[in-house]
Protein backbone atom coordinates (compact mmCIF):
# COMPACT_ATOMS: atom_id res chain seq x y z
CA UNK A 1 0.00 0.00 0.00
CA UNK A 2 1.22 3.38 -0.95
CA UNK A 3 2.84 5.15 1.94
CA UNK A 4 1.22 8.31 1.20
CA UNK A 5 -2.16 6.40 2.18
CA UNK A 6 -3.75 7.03 6.09
CA UNK A 7 -5.88 4.95 7.47
CA UNK A 8 -9.08 6.77 8.90
CA UNK A 9 -9.39 6.91 12.79
CA UNK A 10 -12.56 9.03 14.70
CA UNK A 11 -9.43 11.45 16.01
CA UNK A 12 -8.60 12.58 12.85
CA UNK A 13 -10.22 15.75 12.98
CA UNK A 14 -9.59 16.46 16.42
CA UNK A 15 -5.87 16.27 15.79
CA UNK A 16 -5.66 18.26 12.15
CA UNK A 17 -7.37 21.15 14.22
CA UNK A 18 -5.28 20.73 17.38
CA UNK A 19 -2.42 21.16 15.12
CA UNK A 20 -3.14 23.81 12.99
CA UNK A 21 -5.55 26.25 15.38
CA UNK A 22 -4.59 25.05 18.92
CA UNK A 23 -7.01 28.16 20.38
CA UNK A 24 -9.63 27.62 18.61
CA UNK A 25 -12.97 26.34 21.69
CA UNK A 26 -13.19 22.80 20.81
CA UNK A 27 -15.68 21.69 24.21
CA UNK A 28 -17.37 23.55 27.40
CA UNK A 29 -19.08 21.05 30.37
CA UNK A 30 -19.89 22.69 33.39
CA UNK A 31 -18.02 25.46 33.36
CA UNK A 32 -14.71 23.74 32.26
CA UNK A 33 -13.81 24.93 28.95
CA UNK A 34 -11.00 23.15 26.62
CA UNK A 35 -9.10 24.25 23.41
CA UNK A 36 -8.00 22.08 20.77
CA UNK A 37 -4.54 22.39 21.41
CA UNK A 38 -5.68 21.03 25.35
CA UNK A 39 -7.74 18.46 23.99
CA UNK A 40 -5.43 17.17 21.64
CA UNK A 41 -2.60 17.46 24.61
CA UNK A 42 -4.79 15.41 27.23
CA UNK A 43 -5.71 12.76 24.29
CA UNK A 44 -2.14 12.15 23.91
CA UNK A 45 -1.86 11.87 27.11
CA UNK A 46 -4.34 9.23 27.56
CA UNK A 47 -2.60 7.53 24.90
CA UNK A 48 0.61 7.35 26.04
CA UNK A 49 -0.96 5.98 29.40
CA UNK A 50 -2.56 3.76 27.75
CA UNK A 51 0.86 2.48 26.00
CA UNK A 52 3.22 2.70 28.39
CA UNK A 53 1.40 2.36 31.77
CA UNK A 54 -1.92 0.26 31.01
CA UNK A 55 -0.63 -1.82 28.30
CA UNK A 56 -3.47 -1.28 25.89
CA UNK A 57 -2.31 -3.12 22.67
CA UNK A 58 -4.45 -3.41 19.35
CA UNK A 59 -7.60 -5.08 20.07
CA UNK A 60 -7.91 -4.69 24.02
CA UNK A 61 -11.20 -3.33 25.44
CA UNK A 62 -11.31 -0.56 27.97
CA UNK A 63 -14.33 0.08 29.25
CA UNK A 64 -16.01 4.07 30.39
CA UNK A 65 -18.72 3.58 33.26
CA UNK A 66 -19.74 7.37 33.40
CA UNK A 67 -22.90 9.86 32.49
CA UNK A 68 -21.80 12.95 29.78
CA UNK A 69 -19.18 14.19 31.23
CA UNK A 70 -16.03 16.44 29.33
CA UNK A 71 -13.14 13.51 29.59
CA UNK A 72 -15.79 11.34 27.84
CA UNK A 73 -14.40 12.72 24.03
CA UNK A 74 -10.66 12.37 25.40
CA UNK A 75 -11.44 8.85 26.40
CA UNK A 76 -12.67 7.58 22.96
CA UNK A 77 -9.98 9.03 21.12
CA UNK A 78 -7.52 8.45 23.21
CA UNK A 79 -7.45 4.56 24.07
CA UNK A 80 -8.58 4.37 20.53
CA UNK A 81 -5.87 5.97 19.09
CA UNK A 82 -3.97 2.86 20.31
CA UNK A 83 -5.95 0.21 19.05
CA UNK A 84 -8.15 0.18 21.98
CA UNK A 85 -11.75 -0.70 21.96
CA UNK A 86 -14.15 1.40 23.54
CA UNK A 87 -16.65 -0.13 25.35
CA UNK A 88 -19.43 2.29 26.28
CA UNK A 89 -21.44 1.17 29.18
CA UNK A 90 -24.81 2.72 30.28
CA UNK A 91 -24.58 4.87 33.43
CA UNK A 92 -27.54 3.94 34.56
CA UNK A 93 -26.98 0.31 34.41
CA UNK A 94 -27.42 -1.75 37.50
CA UNK A 95 -23.49 -3.44 38.64
CA UNK A 96 -25.23 -6.85 38.22
CA UNK A 97 -25.28 -5.51 34.50
CA UNK A 98 -22.17 -4.05 34.52
CA UNK A 99 -20.74 -7.31 35.42
CA UNK A 100 -22.44 -9.11 33.12
CA UNK A 101 -21.65 -6.75 30.18
CA UNK A 102 -17.77 -7.21 31.32
CA UNK A 103 -17.34 -10.56 31.76
CA UNK A 104 -18.78 -10.76 27.79
CA UNK A 105 -15.52 -8.79 26.54
CA UNK A 106 -13.12 -8.92 29.25
CA UNK A 107 -11.98 -5.34 29.29
CA UNK A 108 -8.34 -4.89 30.97
CA UNK A 109 -9.20 -1.00 31.88
CA UNK A 110 -12.58 0.20 33.36
CA UNK A 111 -12.58 4.31 33.59
CA UNK A 112 -15.67 4.81 35.92
CA UNK A 113 -16.71 8.17 36.53
CA UNK A 114 -16.64 9.61 40.76
CA UNK A 115 -20.60 9.20 40.45
CA UNK A 116 -20.28 5.76 39.56
CA UNK A 117 -17.39 4.36 41.53
CA UNK A 118 -19.73 2.74 44.17
CA UNK A 119 -21.63 0.79 40.94
CA UNK A 120 -18.04 -0.15 39.92
CA UNK A 121 -16.44 -1.42 42.29
CA UNK A 122 -19.72 -3.47 43.33
CA UNK A 123 -19.54 -4.63 39.95
CA UNK A 124 -15.99 -5.92 40.13
CA UNK A 125 -16.89 -7.41 43.26
CA UNK A 126 -19.38 -9.93 41.84
CA UNK A 127 -16.64 -10.57 39.20
CA UNK A 128 -15.62 -10.04 35.85
CA UNK A 129 -14.49 -13.61 34.32
CA UNK A 130 -10.86 -14.34 34.33
CA UNK A 131 -9.55 -10.70 33.80
CA UNK A 132 -9.79 -8.17 36.37
CA UNK A 133 -9.50 -4.48 34.56
CA UNK A 134 -7.50 -2.04 36.49
CA UNK A 135 -10.15 0.35 37.92
CA UNK A 136 -9.62 4.68 37.53
CA UNK A 137 -11.86 7.21 38.62
CA UNK A 138 -12.33 10.54 37.06
CA UNK A 139 -12.10 13.66 38.97
CA UNK A 140 -8.81 14.10 40.69
CA UNK A 141 -7.31 10.35 40.86
CA UNK A 142 -7.71 10.79 36.86
CA UNK A 143 -6.38 14.13 36.54
CA UNK A 144 -2.82 13.15 38.70
CA UNK A 145 -2.20 9.91 36.28
CA UNK A 146 -3.14 12.22 33.15
CA UNK A 147 -0.17 14.44 34.65
CA UNK A 148 2.40 11.79 35.31
CA UNK A 149 2.61 10.63 31.72
CA UNK A 150 3.60 13.08 28.72
CA UNK A 151 1.63 13.73 25.57
CA UNK A 152 2.45 10.66 22.83
CA UNK A 153 4.28 11.53 20.36
CA UNK A 154 2.32 10.90 16.69
CA UNK A 155 5.48 8.77 15.62
CA UNK A 156 4.81 6.08 18.34
CA UNK A 157 1.43 5.45 17.87
CA UNK A 158 0.97 1.78 16.07
CA UNK A 159 -0.69 1.59 12.62
CA UNK A 160 -3.32 -0.72 11.75
CA UNK A 161 -5.82 -0.89 9.23
CA UNK A 162 -9.62 1.43 9.63
CA UNK A 163 -11.19 -1.66 9.45
CA UNK A 164 -9.99 -2.37 13.01
CA UNK A 165 -12.70 -1.93 15.75
CA UNK A 166 -13.19 1.51 17.19
CA UNK A 167 -15.96 0.80 19.99
CA UNK A 168 -18.02 -2.07 21.29
CA UNK A 169 -21.80 -0.85 21.82
CA UNK A 170 -23.99 -3.41 23.70
CA UNK A 171 -27.32 -2.57 22.55
CA UNK A 172 -30.26 -1.58 24.75
CA UNK A 173 -31.77 -4.94 25.05
CA UNK A 174 -35.38 -4.13 23.54
CA UNK A 175 -36.08 -7.50 22.64
CA UNK A 176 -33.76 -9.84 24.85
CA UNK A 177 -30.55 -10.36 26.54
CA UNK A 178 -27.60 -7.04 25.17
CA UNK A 179 -25.27 -7.94 22.66
CA UNK A 180 -22.14 -6.82 21.47
CA UNK A 181 -21.72 -4.62 18.09
CA UNK A 182 -18.38 -3.90 16.93
CA UNK A 183 -18.28 -0.39 14.94
CA UNK A 184 -14.91 0.49 12.91
CA UNK A 185 -12.92 3.63 12.74
CA UNK A 186 -14.14 3.52 9.22
CA UNK A 187 -17.70 3.10 9.82
CA UNK A 188 -17.72 6.02 12.41
CA UNK A 189 -15.31 8.50 10.36
CA UNK A 190 -17.17 8.19 7.10
CA UNK A 191 -20.34 8.48 8.98
CA UNK A 192 -19.24 12.13 10.37
CA UNK A 193 -18.53 12.90 6.36
CA UNK A 194 -22.23 12.11 5.52
CA UNK A 195 -23.64 14.02 8.39
CA UNK A 196 -21.58 16.99 7.52
CA UNK A 197 -23.14 16.90 4.10
CA UNK A 198 -26.65 15.90 5.24
CA UNK A 199 -27.25 18.53 8.10
CA UNK A 200 -25.43 21.76 7.72
CA UNK A 201 -24.51 22.06 11.41
CA UNK A 202 -21.33 21.02 11.77
CA UNK A 203 -19.06 23.33 10.06
CA UNK A 204 -16.09 24.88 12.18
CA UNK A 205 -17.97 27.95 12.36
CA UNK A 206 -21.15 25.84 13.91
CA UNK A 207 -21.80 25.73 17.56
CA UNK A 208 -24.08 22.25 19.12
CA UNK A 209 -25.30 21.55 21.85
CA UNK A 210 -25.09 17.76 22.77
CA UNK A 211 -27.91 16.22 25.43
CA UNK A 212 -28.17 12.27 24.40
CA UNK A 213 -25.98 10.19 26.55
CA UNK A 214 -22.23 9.81 24.74
CA UNK A 215 -22.89 6.00 25.94
CA UNK A 216 -25.39 5.45 23.52
CA UNK A 217 -24.01 5.19 19.60
CA UNK A 218 -26.29 8.33 18.59
CA UNK A 219 -25.37 10.68 21.18
CA UNK A 220 -21.71 9.68 20.49
CA UNK A 221 -21.81 10.71 16.67
CA UNK A 222 -23.55 13.74 17.30
CA UNK A 223 -21.52 15.06 19.92
CA UNK A 224 -18.14 13.82 18.20
CA UNK A 225 -19.02 15.20 14.72
CA UNK A 226 -18.24 18.36 15.66
CA UNK A 227 -14.71 18.24 17.07
CA UNK A 228 -13.94 15.91 13.98
CA UNK A 229 -14.49 18.95 11.63
CA UNK A 230 -13.62 21.68 14.19
CA UNK A 231 -16.54 23.28 16.01
CA UNK A 232 -17.61 23.93 19.40
CA UNK A 233 -19.97 21.67 21.23
CA UNK A 234 -21.21 22.44 24.80
CA UNK A 235 -21.79 18.90 26.50
CA UNK A 236 -24.96 18.80 28.94
CA UNK A 237 -24.54 16.76 31.92
CA UNK A 238 -28.13 16.16 32.39
CA UNK A 239 -31.55 17.09 30.42
CA UNK A 240 -33.44 20.15 31.91
CA UNK A 241 -35.59 21.39 28.88
CA UNK A 242 -36.61 24.80 30.70
CA UNK A 243 -32.68 25.19 30.39
CA UNK A 244 -32.47 23.94 26.92
CA UNK A 245 -34.97 26.32 25.67
CA UNK A 246 -32.57 28.72 27.79
CA UNK A 247 -29.62 27.92 26.06
CA UNK A 248 -31.13 27.69 22.23
CA UNK A 249 -32.70 30.98 22.82
CA UNK A 250 -29.50 32.23 23.85
CA UNK A 251 -28.61 32.13 19.87
CA UNK A 252 -25.27 30.13 21.24
CA UNK A 253 -26.05 27.12 19.43
CA UNK A 254 -26.68 26.37 15.42
CA UNK A 255 -27.50 22.68 15.74
CA UNK A 256 -29.08 20.14 18.64
CA UNK A 257 -29.87 16.61 18.81
CA UNK A 258 -32.85 15.65 20.88
CA UNK A 259 -34.84 12.41 20.74
CA UNK A 260 -38.59 12.37 20.69
CA UNK A 261 -38.78 12.16 24.89
CA UNK A 262 -36.95 15.41 24.81
CA UNK A 263 -39.39 16.99 22.85
CA UNK A 264 -42.42 16.03 24.82
CA UNK A 265 -40.82 17.04 28.12
CA UNK A 266 -39.84 20.76 26.67
CA UNK A 267 -43.84 21.17 25.26
CA UNK A 268 -45.22 19.89 28.09
CA UNK A 269 -43.61 22.89 29.82
CA UNK A 270 -46.17 26.21 31.38
CA UNK A 271 -47.46 27.68 28.56
CA UNK A 272 -45.76 31.04 30.02
CA UNK A 273 -42.17 29.53 29.85
CA UNK A 274 -43.26 28.45 26.32
CA UNK A 275 -44.21 32.04 25.37
CA UNK A 276 -41.11 33.62 26.11
CA UNK A 277 -38.74 31.43 23.98
CA UNK A 278 -40.98 30.95 20.91
CA UNK A 279 -39.45 32.95 18.45
CA UNK A 280 -35.65 33.00 19.96
CA UNK A 281 -34.16 30.83 18.36
CA UNK A 282 -33.08 33.00 14.81
CA UNK A 283 -29.26 30.85 15.82
CA UNK A 284 -30.52 27.75 15.66
CA UNK A 285 -30.20 25.92 12.09
CA UNK A 286 -30.55 22.35 12.68
CA UNK A 287 -32.78 20.15 14.58
CA UNK A 288 -32.28 16.08 14.48
CA UNK A 289 -34.29 13.28 15.86
CA UNK A 290 -33.39 9.92 16.15
CA UNK A 291 -33.37 6.80 18.36
CA UNK A 292 -37.21 6.43 17.91
CA UNK A 293 -40.45 7.31 15.93
CA UNK A 294 -41.50 10.71 15.83
CA UNK A 295 -45.28 10.62 16.15
CA UNK A 296 -46.59 13.19 13.11
CA UNK A 297 -48.84 15.24 15.77
CA UNK A 298 -45.50 15.56 17.96
CA UNK A 299 -43.69 16.55 14.74
CA UNK A 300 -46.27 19.26 13.89
CA UNK A 301 -45.91 20.76 16.92
CA UNK A 302 -41.98 21.14 17.50
CA UNK A 303 -42.27 22.82 13.70
CA UNK A 304 -44.68 24.87 14.96
CA UNK A 305 -42.72 26.45 17.96
CA UNK A 306 -39.05 26.09 16.62
CA UNK A 307 -40.03 27.10 13.38
CA UNK A 308 -39.81 25.36 9.56
CA UNK A 309 -36.88 24.70 7.81
CA UNK A 310 -34.76 23.11 10.92
CA UNK A 311 -36.14 19.35 11.57
CA UNK A 312 -34.59 16.01 10.36
CA UNK A 313 -35.59 13.25 11.37
CA UNK A 314 -33.23 10.15 10.54
CA UNK A 315 -33.67 6.44 10.81
CA UNK A 316 -30.85 4.15 11.33
CA UNK A 317 -29.92 1.44 14.24
CA UNK A 318 -26.49 0.85 16.01
CA UNK A 319 -26.04 -2.20 13.24
CA UNK A 320 -26.66 -0.41 9.86
CA UNK A 321 -25.76 3.22 10.82
CA UNK A 322 -27.98 5.89 9.56
CA UNK A 323 -29.87 4.89 6.47
CA UNK A 324 -32.61 7.51 6.14
CA UNK A 325 -33.49 10.73 6.55
CA UNK A 326 -36.44 12.71 6.06
CA UNK A 327 -35.24 17.05 5.16
CA UNK A 328 -37.19 19.59 6.62
CA UNK A 329 -38.96 20.60 3.04
CA UNK A 330 -40.26 17.05 3.72
CA UNK A 331 -41.81 16.75 7.18
CA UNK A 332 -45.08 18.30 6.95
CA UNK A 333 -45.92 17.27 3.27
CA UNK A 334 -45.42 13.31 4.04
CA UNK A 335 -46.56 11.27 7.32
CA UNK A 336 -45.21 9.47 9.49
CA UNK A 337 -42.41 8.95 6.65
CA UNK A 338 -38.53 8.49 7.78
CA UNK A 339 -37.67 10.14 3.90
CA UNK A 340 -34.99 8.92 1.48
CA UNK A 341 -31.69 7.38 1.69
CA UNK A 342 -28.94 8.77 3.57
CA UNK A 343 -26.01 9.59 1.20
CA UNK A 344 -23.87 6.32 0.61
CA UNK A 345 -26.63 4.13 1.42
CA UNK A 346 -28.81 1.62 -0.95
CA UNK A 347 -31.91 0.09 0.51
CA UNK A 348 -33.48 -3.22 -0.43
CA UNK A 349 -37.23 -4.43 0.95
CA UNK A 350 -37.23 -8.29 0.88
CA UNK A 351 -40.40 -10.48 1.33
CA UNK A 352 -39.64 -14.07 3.44
CA UNK A 353 -38.16 -15.54 0.28
CA UNK A 354 -35.57 -12.73 -0.52
CA UNK A 355 -37.87 -11.03 -3.27
CA UNK A 356 -37.92 -7.19 -3.39
CA UNK A 357 -41.42 -6.43 -2.35
CA UNK A 358 -43.20 -3.73 -5.08
CA UNK A 359 -43.92 -0.24 -4.08
CA UNK A 360 -46.49 0.23 -1.39
CA UNK A 361 -46.18 -3.45 0.31
CA UNK A 362 -44.23 -3.91 3.41
CA UNK A 363 -41.00 -6.00 3.27
CA UNK A 364 -37.96 -5.92 5.42
CA UNK A 365 -35.55 -3.36 5.37
CA UNK A 366 -31.89 -4.25 4.13
CA UNK A 367 -29.29 -2.09 4.01
CA UNK A 368 -25.91 -1.22 2.42
CA UNK A 369 -23.73 1.57 3.47
CA UNK A 370 -20.02 1.79 4.40
CA UNK A 371 -21.51 2.55 7.99
CA UNK A 372 -22.14 -1.12 8.55
CA UNK A 373 -20.68 -2.63 11.88
CA UNK A 374 -18.29 -5.49 11.62
CA UNK A 375 -20.13 -8.14 13.43
CA UNK A 376 -21.44 -9.18 17.18
CA UNK A 377 -18.75 -9.95 19.16
CA UNK A 378 -18.58 -13.47 19.67
CA UNK A 379 -21.37 -14.15 17.81
CA UNK A 380 -20.76 -15.59 14.64
CA UNK A 381 -24.25 -16.83 14.04
CA UNK A 382 -26.09 -13.73 15.26
CA UNK A 383 -23.68 -11.91 12.51
CA UNK A 384 -24.62 -14.24 9.82
CA UNK A 385 -29.09 -14.42 10.52
CA UNK A 386 -28.70 -10.08 10.07
CA UNK A 387 -26.22 -9.66 6.89
CA UNK A 388 -26.95 -11.13 3.46
CA UNK A 389 -24.39 -12.31 0.89
CA UNK A 390 -23.40 -8.97 -0.78
CA UNK A 391 -23.17 -7.24 2.13
CA UNK A 392 -26.64 -6.03 2.82
CA UNK A 393 -27.77 -5.78 6.55
CA UNK A 394 -30.81 -5.87 8.39
CA UNK A 395 -31.67 -4.64 11.87
CA UNK A 396 -34.77 -6.21 11.78
CA UNK A 397 -37.61 -3.78 10.89
CA UNK A 398 -40.28 -3.50 8.20
CA UNK A 399 -41.10 -0.90 5.69
CA UNK A 400 -42.82 0.44 2.88
CA UNK A 401 -41.57 2.67 0.19
CA UNK A 402 -44.06 4.75 -1.81
CA UNK A 403 -43.19 6.08 -5.43
CA UNK A 404 -41.15 9.09 -4.84
CA UNK A 405 -38.69 6.89 -2.79
CA UNK A 406 -40.02 7.88 0.60
CA UNK A 407 -39.83 5.19 3.56
CA UNK A 408 -41.80 4.24 6.18
CA UNK A 409 -40.94 2.22 8.72
CA UNK A 410 -44.12 -0.45 9.61
CA UNK A 411 -42.81 -1.69 12.45
CA UNK A 412 -40.35 -4.11 14.17
CA UNK A 413 -40.03 -8.01 12.90
CA UNK A 414 -40.13 -8.80 16.31
CA UNK A 415 -42.30 -6.66 16.98
CA UNK A 416 -45.21 -7.42 14.73
CA UNK A 417 -48.16 -9.82 16.16
CA UNK A 418 -50.29 -12.37 14.19
CA UNK A 419 -54.10 -12.06 15.10
CA UNK A 420 -56.59 -15.01 14.18
CA UNK A 421 -53.67 -15.24 11.02
CA UNK A 422 -53.65 -11.92 10.12
CA UNK A 423 -50.62 -9.67 10.68
CA UNK A 424 -50.57 -6.59 13.05
CA UNK A 425 -47.76 -3.93 13.12
CA UNK A 426 -48.21 -1.96 15.86
CA UNK A 427 -46.95 0.98 15.18
CA UNK A 428 -50.13 1.37 12.49
CA UNK A 429 -52.15 0.91 15.55
CA UNK A 430 -50.26 3.70 17.69
CA UNK A 431 -50.21 6.16 15.08
CA UNK A 432 -54.35 6.00 15.09
CA UNK A 433 -54.17 6.06 19.21
CA UNK A 434 -51.91 8.64 19.32
CA UNK A 435 -54.54 11.18 17.01
CA UNK A 436 -57.07 10.80 19.61
CA UNK A 437 -57.57 14.22 21.88
CA UNK A 438 -57.34 12.32 24.80
CA UNK A 439 -53.81 10.72 24.14
CA UNK A 440 -50.22 12.30 24.15
CA UNK A 441 -48.28 8.67 24.00
CA UNK A 442 -48.75 5.29 22.98
CA UNK A 443 -47.34 1.66 22.74
CA UNK A 444 -49.19 -1.76 21.22
CA UNK A 445 -48.30 -5.21 21.96
CA UNK A 446 -49.40 -8.74 21.15
CA UNK A 447 -50.14 -11.19 24.27
CA UNK A 448 -50.76 -14.97 23.95
CA UNK A 449 -54.53 -16.29 23.58
CA UNK A 450 -55.46 -18.95 23.44
CA UNK A 451 -58.19 -18.33 20.54
CA UNK A 452 -57.05 -16.06 18.15
CA UNK A 453 -52.73 -17.05 19.26
CA UNK A 454 -52.23 -13.08 20.24
CA UNK A 455 -54.52 -10.22 20.81
CA UNK A 456 -53.52 -6.60 20.76
CA UNK A 457 -53.60 -5.13 24.15
CA UNK A 458 -52.48 -1.07 23.72
CA UNK A 459 -50.98 1.31 26.15
CA UNK A 460 -51.69 5.15 26.36
CA UNK A 461 -49.93 8.05 28.26
CA UNK A 462 -52.77 10.44 28.39
CA UNK A 463 -52.81 14.18 28.27
CA UNK A 464 -52.52 16.33 31.34
CA UNK A 465 -55.96 16.96 32.66
CA UNK A 466 -57.40 13.54 31.24
CA UNK A 467 -59.09 11.06 33.80
CA UNK A 468 -58.53 7.51 33.03
CA UNK A 469 -61.19 5.07 33.03
CA UNK A 470 -63.32 2.28 31.75
CA UNK A 471 -65.27 5.07 29.81
CA UNK A 472 -62.19 6.76 28.27
CA UNK A 473 -60.62 3.10 27.32
CA UNK A 474 -63.87 2.96 25.24
CA UNK A 475 -64.47 6.09 23.67
CA UNK A 476 -60.54 5.59 22.79
CA UNK A 477 -61.03 2.16 21.28
CA UNK A 478 -64.24 3.32 19.65
CA UNK A 479 -61.75 6.06 17.80
CA UNK A 480 -59.48 3.58 16.67
CA UNK A 481 -62.44 0.97 15.54
CA UNK A 482 -63.08 4.09 13.04
CA UNK A 483 -59.98 3.94 10.93
CA UNK A 484 -58.71 0.50 11.66
CA UNK A 485 -59.54 -2.87 10.12
CA UNK A 486 -61.31 -4.68 13.36
CA UNK A 487 -58.55 -7.16 14.03
CA UNK A 488 -56.03 -4.22 14.35
CA UNK A 489 -58.26 -2.37 17.19
CA UNK A 490 -56.99 -3.26 21.07
CA UNK A 491 -59.36 -5.64 22.92
CA UNK A 492 -57.22 -4.30 26.04
CA UNK A 493 -56.32 -0.65 26.73
CA UNK A 494 -53.95 0.06 30.05
CA UNK A 495 -52.87 3.50 31.29
CA UNK A 496 -49.45 4.41 31.99
CA UNK A 497 -47.79 7.24 33.30
CA UNK A 498 -44.87 6.74 30.62
CA UNK A 499 -43.89 4.69 27.70
CA UNK A 500 -40.50 2.20 29.36
CA UNK A 501 -37.69 3.39 27.32
CA UNK A 502 -33.87 2.54 27.39
CA UNK A 503 -31.47 5.64 27.68
CA UNK A 504 -31.19 6.06 24.04
CA UNK A 505 -34.60 6.34 24.05
CA UNK A 506 -35.84 3.46 22.33
CA UNK A 507 -39.03 1.62 23.82
CA UNK A 508 -38.69 -1.42 25.89
CA UNK A 509 -41.87 -3.11 24.42
CA UNK A 510 -41.08 -6.27 26.40
CA UNK A 511 -41.73 -4.63 29.72
CA UNK A 512 -45.31 -3.85 28.99
CA UNK A 513 -45.46 -7.26 27.41
CA UNK A 514 -44.57 -9.53 30.27
CA UNK A 515 -45.11 -6.55 33.04
CA UNK A 516 -47.97 -6.85 35.09
CA UNK A 517 -49.79 -3.56 34.13
CA UNK A 518 -53.26 -2.96 34.75
CA UNK A 519 -55.70 -2.34 31.61
CA UNK A 520 -59.32 -2.50 30.60
CA UNK A 521 -60.88 -4.66 28.57
CA UNK A 522 -62.87 -4.22 26.23
CA UNK A 523 -65.96 -5.60 24.48
CA UNK A 524 -65.16 -5.93 20.68
CA UNK A 525 -68.51 -6.84 18.35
Amino acid sequence: MSELYRALRISDGLHAVGRRDPQRLALECEGRRFTYGELRERVQRVSGAALRELGVNLGDRVAILAPNCAEYPELLCGFSDVGGIVVTLNARSPAAEIAATCRDCSPSVLVAHPSLEAVAREALALGLGDRKPRLIVLGSEYERWLASHSPIDDRELPHFAETEPFTLVYSSGTTGQPKGIVISHRSRALTFHGMAMEYGCYSPDDRFLALAPMSHGAGFAFMMCTLYFGGFVEIATRFDPARVLERLAMGRFTGVFMVPTHFQAILALPAETLARYRGAFEALQTIISNAAALPQPLKEKVIDYFGEGLLHETYGSTEAGIVTNIRPQDQLRTQQSVGRAFALNEIRLLAPDGSEVPVGEVGELFSRSPYLFESYWNKSELTAECVREGGWVSAGDLARRDAEGFLYIVDRKKDMLVTGGFNVYPREVEIVLEQHPAVRESCVVGVPDAHWGERVRGFVVLREGQEAGQALADDIVAFARLQLAGYKVPRELGFIDAVPRNVGGKVLKRELREGAHPYFAIHTK
